[in-house]
């Protein structure tokens, strides 16, 4: 069981705010922060699964608070994000967490309702999640906007098109983001993680180099978040491997993904298939 310090922050201890902290990455991140003394803003669809972690972890309650909120939907997120001024404060740092990933087949009709969803939660969502604090941080003059990408940004692999294309668009849009923040304070971390064992990636039929544990990324993203690191792969050797691919050329890169298992498909995302 991970160790909490012994005694609760006082109103002044930094706030982070981690979206889709339900499960996955986003719950390994908010232990992390936890461990490091943060007040945590936690928001998700599904409250209960965070009550619970935080009862596991004997997080006081003046440590936390839970939000419940759609990122698929704007409005929700938007008053998630007020109640979070209101109750909490400005956090020292965002981090647009939530995502989903499913495998699609273009040529199915049924397929674009897939494509929509991810882009819905990967990408819309992540804006969302940032946009109720850009205003207030750059008049505050600090602050961390973190994007989680994919390193299924760097080259798109067959049945994974929604997926891959959604994480590179969070790469495109942290880096536009980037740009219009310049000067003012605040940063934005764009982190891509390669493959971190979650119930997202337990169902992949395709072997996984350089498989971390949640909590070994949720460590090593702290550590880059900390040090308002622009771009990071973790772990490294998956980003030189990728960008190896990358430099390949795309009649040897598709023979190379001929017979690669593709992403099981689903008509309809399942209740509960997002954080």
């Amino acid at each position: 069981m991970p160790s909490m310090p012994s005694e609760p922050p006082s109103h002044r201890a930094p706030l982070v705010l981690i979206t889709g902290a339900s499960s996955g990455i986003g719950q390994a991140l908010a232990t992390r922060y936890a461990q490091a003394g943060y007040r945590l803003a936690l928001l998700a669809r599904r409250t209960a699964p965070m009550q619970a972690w935080a009862d596991v972890l004997g997080l006081p309650a003046s440590r936390f608070h839970l939000y419940g909120a759609d990122v698929t939907d704007c409005s929700s997120v938007i008053a998630a994000a007020q109640a979070c001024l209101q109750t909490q404060g400005l956090p020292e740092v965002v981090i647009a967490c939530a995502g989903i990933s499913i495998g699609m087949d273009s040529a199915e009709w049924d397929d674009l309702e897939v494509l929509a969803r991810t882009f819905a939660t990967n990408n819309v969502g992540l804006a969302a999640s940032f946009a109720p604090f850009i205003k207030p941080m750059c008049v505050r003059g600090s602050g961390t906007l973190v994007g989680i990408a994919s390193i299924a940004a760097i080259r798109g692999t067959p049945g994974h098109g929604a997926y891959c294309a959604s994480k590179a668009a969070v790469v495109a849009y942290c880096e536009s983001l980037r740009g219009e923040l310049r000067g003012s304070g605040v940063a934005v971390v764009t982190l891509l993680p390669g493959f971190v064992d979650t119930p997202m990636t337990r169902d992949n039929p395709f072997p996984m180099p350089f498989l971390l544990s949640a909590d070994a990324f949720a460590s090593r993203a702290f550590k880059a978040i900390a040090a308002q690191t622009s771009y990071r792969v973790i772990p490294w050797p998956m980003g030189l491997t990728a960008k190896l691919l990358r430099l390949l050329p795309n009649p040897w890169f598709d023979r190379l993904l001929a017979s690669h298992p593709r992403k099981p498909r689903q008509r309809k995302p399942p209740a509960g298939a997002g954080p």
